[in-house]
C-alpha cells in the first residue's frame, strides 16, 4: 500500500476480547483517532492512538483495561466519503430550509450551477459556499437567472461566489471541452446519451450533427472511431469557435468538420444526401428540422436520433407520435424505431425523450 495511505503514530494494543471497551476507553479520553482504522493481529487488537497517553491517562486505562500496551505502529488511512453540499450546509440553514437545499447541481469544469427556489434566496451564499467546500475543484458558483432561450439556447446566471470566471475546461468520456456557459449550451447530465450515440457508430460512417454545440457528440465519436466524418454544424459564432478549439484539443482534426451557419441552410447548400446517421439534439425544435435530416440522409436510407421534450402519462409515446408525423410531411417514411428512451427530467412531469430511428 502507498505510503500516502499509511501513518505512523502510537497504537493501543489489547486482547481482542477488551476490543469494545478499549475502544470506548480510548474515545472516551480524547485519545481515539478516527482517521485511521483499528487493525487485527492474531488475538490482539491495534487501536489507534491520537496521542501517547500521559500518566493520568495511562493509570485509568489500566484500571478499567488491566492487560494492554503502547505501541508505535503504521496504520492505515480510513478513506473519508466525500461531504454533500447539503451536509456541508446542514448547520447553517434552519432545519426548515434544509429540505429545499439544490441536490441537482451541474458541475461543468471549475463552474457549478444551481437553480435557487425562492425560499433560499436571502441564504444563497450559504448554498454556495457549501458546494465549494463539498466540490473542491469548483472555482465559481453560479444561481440560473432566466430560461434557456433563443437561436443560441443560453440563459442568464448570478455569480453566487468564487472567482465570477465563466470559462473553463470541462472533462467528460475522455475527452476535454473548453468553453464559456454563459456563451454556448452545455450540459453534463447529457454524459451518458453521448457515449450511448457514438458507441452505436460504424466504421465508415458519415455523421451529421445538427446543433452540435462545442462538441459532446461530434468530438466522442471521432475520438472513438478513427474511420469516420463528422460534420459539425452550429449557429453561435461561439459554440463554433469553442469547437474548432476542442477538435485541436482532442486530436481529431481530420474527422470532425466544424460549420458555422443554420443547419437547415448548410444541409441543404452542403450536405444533402451524405449522412449515415444525423443527430438532433435541439428537443424544443427539432421536429421542424426533421424534412432537413431527410434530406441529409443517403438516398439508401439511416439513422436519426431524434430528441424531444414531452409530458404526460407516456412521454415516449407522445414523442414517437410527434416524429411520425413530421415524417409524413417529408419524401421518407419510418422503417422502424430502434430504441426509446426517456433521458432525463426538466420539469415536473416533462421529460426529455430520446428516439432513434431508421428511415428508409
Amino acid at each position: 500500500m502507498s505510503a500516502s495511505l499509511k501513518e505512523k503514530t502510537f497504537s493501543l494494543k489489547v486482547p481482542k476480547k477488551l476490543g469494545e471497551k478499549s475502544i470506548q476507553l480510548a474515545s472516551k479520553l480524547g485519545l481515539l483517532n478516527k482517521d485511521l482504522k483499528i487493525e487485527s493481529e492474531g488475538e490482539y487488537l491495534h487501536i489507534p492512538l491520537s496521542q501517547k497517553p500521559d500518566l493520568i491517562k495511562t493509570k485509568k486505562m489500566s484500571e478499567t483495561l488491566g492487560k494492554f500496551e503502547i505501541t508505535v505502529r503504521e496504520f492505515s488511512k480510513r478513506l473519508k466519503t466525500p461531504l454533500r453540499a447539503f451536509e456541508a450546509a446542514a448547520d447553517r440553514l434552519p432545519p426548515h430550509l434544509l429540505a429545499s437545499f439544490p441536490r441537482a447541481i451541474d458541475i461543468i469544469g471549475e463552474i457549478a450551477i444551481v437553480e435557487i427556489p425562492p425560499e433560499l434566496e436571502k441564504h444563497k451564499r450559504i448554498v454556495g459556499e457549501a458546494i465549494l467546500q463539498a466540490h473542491k475543484h469548483v472555482r465559481t458558483v453560479l444561481a440560473k437567472s432566466s430560461a434557456i432561450g433563443g437561436i443560441k439556447r443560453l440563459r442568464e446566471y448570478e455569480v453566487i461566489i468564487g472567482s465570477g470566471r465563466t470559462e473553463t475546461i470541462h472533462r467528460e468520456n475522455g475527452c476535454v471541452y473548453h468553453l464559456d456557459v454563459r456563451k454556448v449550451y452545455f450540459s453534463p447530465r447529457l454524459s451518458f446519451e453521448h457515449k450511448r450515440v457514438a458507441s452505436q457508430v460504424k466504421m465508415n460512417e458519415t455523421v451529421i450533427d445538427m446543433f452540435a454545440g462545442v462538441g459532446p457528440f461530434s468530438i466522442l465519436i471521432a475520438k472513438t472511431h478513427e474511420n469516420v466524418r463528422v460534420y459539425a454544424v452550429d449557429v453561435n459564432p461561439d459554440a463554433v469557435k469553442y469547437l474548432e478549439r476542442n477538435v485541436i484539443a482532442n486530436r481529431v482534426l481530420n474527422r470532425v468538420v466544424p460549420l458555422l451557419g443554420d443547419a437547415e441552410k448548410v444541409i441543404r447548400e452542403r450536405l444533402r444526401g451524405i449522412a449515415d446517421r444525423v443527430i438532433m439534439n435541439l428537443p424544443e425544435k427539432a421536429s421542424k428540422y426533421i424534412d432537413v435530416a431527410c434530406e441529409a440522409i443517403k438516398s439508401e436510407g439511416g439513422i436519426i436520433h431524434y430528441y424531444s421534450f414531452a409530458d404526460g402519462p407516456n412521454p415516449i409515446e407522445k414523442a414517437e407520435k410527434e416524429l411520425l408525423e413530421a415524417l409524413m410531411k417529408t419524401a421518407r417514411r419510418l422503417n422502424r424505431i430502434v430504441s426509446s428512451r426517456k433521458v432525463r427530467e426538466v420539469a415536473p412531469g416533462r421529460w426529455q425523450v430520446a428516439i432513434d430511428a431508421k428511415i428508409s
